[in-house]
């Protein structure tokens, strides 16, 4: 059964409005206390944190106050990362964990994502339960005095865990941070500036509506003027909750969550921790990627789009890292959930460690030119069901013969037919994605 509250990242919607309304937050609380009891885990309280939005103190005492009421205590950790609450949930006594955050959104969205005791994010079976258990409850719940929470239990551990996980200290680099006015604004420059580097961070006042606003992880601008002004060894960008992170190089260069698999999976392997010498990304990662791993003897699995996706093949395969080209790259040596802090201090230890720039340890990367397209669509058909695009597809593949790719997908959100090609000629590529384009517009209008 689709699930309808719960997507592939949590619930995520328009704060105060449903599913982010105080009384389906409410229902959420006591069913979550409901399925902590059903599996024995009542005596142990539930981890709270939330990012910079202003909509994340009320559901915060919202969530604890319903939690309360089924009989489960909380501890909130205030303004934090994602992969922060995931950490302290599978090292502390906690019974789940929650994040309250809407990663890249702007402020007007939030989201709630609940984690397991061991850091995991809950299965889709549990989720469904849940789910079925907060529809059952909205016509007979009402919202409860909620009084405003104050922080009560300390993010130290996480950044000590982060430190903990370098073997080199980072003493001379030169970093400039952009903080995205998110969970990482007050962490990040205190864990750069702990670990040995000089921190320029900018982007890390948050106002409760400045999250994401012309920055972070998916505006790259500021960080790389930043960057280029200041002569930093690097920029790091980070998305709202902190869960991925982009960089750019000391020459502007965008080093994206590509540059970083490559990066990481050759160090990976050269220090023998590479387990199954193999790297899990999704459909979208470039073709140059594929063949650059390939050149190293590492092989590269493709999942579906999503995060969740990448760590459930790594997970059924016991692969240790893997990740997606936006900049979510899970170490599953060190963390359940991707980690955009714990991604740049393993980057820039890389980079002291072998004395090379960010330019040079990405510069066996050929990017592929690579064009994505969406086509609006009056209809939803299999591509099997739709002779003339299969057909146009077939016949694109063969011309690329190997030496380039072709993806079509729908959203899974908008009535859109995706179609992305990748090749090693620009103009040819935009040539053959009007061919698939224009089957689709005669076959679906």
């Amino acid at each position: 059964m689709a699930k309808k509250l719960f997507g592939t990242d949590g619930i995520r919607g328009v704060a105060g409005q449903p599913p982010l309304d105080p009384l389906t937050i409410t229902a959420l609380g006591l069913a979550l206390a409901d399925d902590l009891k059903r599996l024995e885990l009542a005596g142990l309280p539930v981890l709270l944190g939330m990012d910079t939005r202003e909509s994340g103190p009320a559901i915060a005492a919202q969530l604890s106050a319903a939690l309360g009421s089924g009989g489960i205590d909380t501890r909130f950790a205030g303004v934090i990362t994602t992969p922060g609450v995931a950490y302290l949930t599978r090292t502390g006594e906690f019974s789940a964990g929650i994040m309250i955050s809407a990663s890249h959104n702007p402020f007007e969205d939030n989201g709630i994502k609940v984690f397991a005791r061991t850091g995991f994010k809950l299965p889709d079976v549990e989720e469904q339960a849940i789910e079925e258990e907060i529809l059952r409850l909205i016509p007979a719940v009402r919202p409860m005095d909620a009084p405003e929470l104050k922080p009560s239990y300390s993010c130290r551990p996480y950044v000590d865990y982060l430190l903990s996980s370098l073997s080199t200290l980072l003493s001379g680099q030169r970093v400039v941070l952009d903080c995205g006015n998110g969970g990482a604004s007050a962490l990040a420059p205190e864990l750069f500036r702990e670990a040995g580097a000089t921190v320029t961070a900018i982007c890390d006042r948050p106002d409760g509506r400045n999250i994401n606003l012309g920055c972070g992880a998916l505006h790259l601008d500021n960080v790389r003027a930043k960057v280029l002004e200041t002569g930093a060894h690097a920029g790091i960008a980070f998305d709202g909750d902190a869960d991925r992170a982009l960089f750019v190089s000391h020459t502007g260069r965008v080093v994206d969550g590509d540059a970083i698999m490559l990066i990481m999976g050759r160090r990976l392997q050269a220090d023998g921790h590479l387990k199954g010498n193999a790297v899990v990304s999704t459909v979208m990662s470039n073709l140059g990627l594929e063949k650059a791993l390939g050149r190293l003897g590492i092989e590269m699995v493709r999942t579906a789009v999503g995060d969740k996706y990448v760590l459930e093949e790594m997970l059924r395969r016991d692969a240790v890292f893997g990740g997606e080209q936006s900049g979510h790259i899970i170490f599953r040596e060190y963390a359940t959930t991707g980690d955009g802090m714990l991604t740049a201090l393993k980057v820039l230890e890389t980079s002291v460690r072998e004395g090379a720039t960010l330019d040079e340890l990405a510069a066996d990367l050929t990017v592929y030119p690579q064009l994505l397209k969406n086509v609006r669509v009056k209809e939803r058909k299999r591509l099997e069901e739709m002779p003339r695009v299969a057909g146009e597809i077939r016949a694109v593949e063969e011309e690329l013969d190997g030496s380039g790719r072709v993806l079509v997908r729908f959203s899974g959100t908008e009535p859109l037919l995706r179609v992305m090609v990748e090749g090693e000629e620009r103009a040819r590529v935009e040539a053959l994605t009007e061919r698939i384009v224009c089957a689709i517009h005669a076959e679906l209008g």
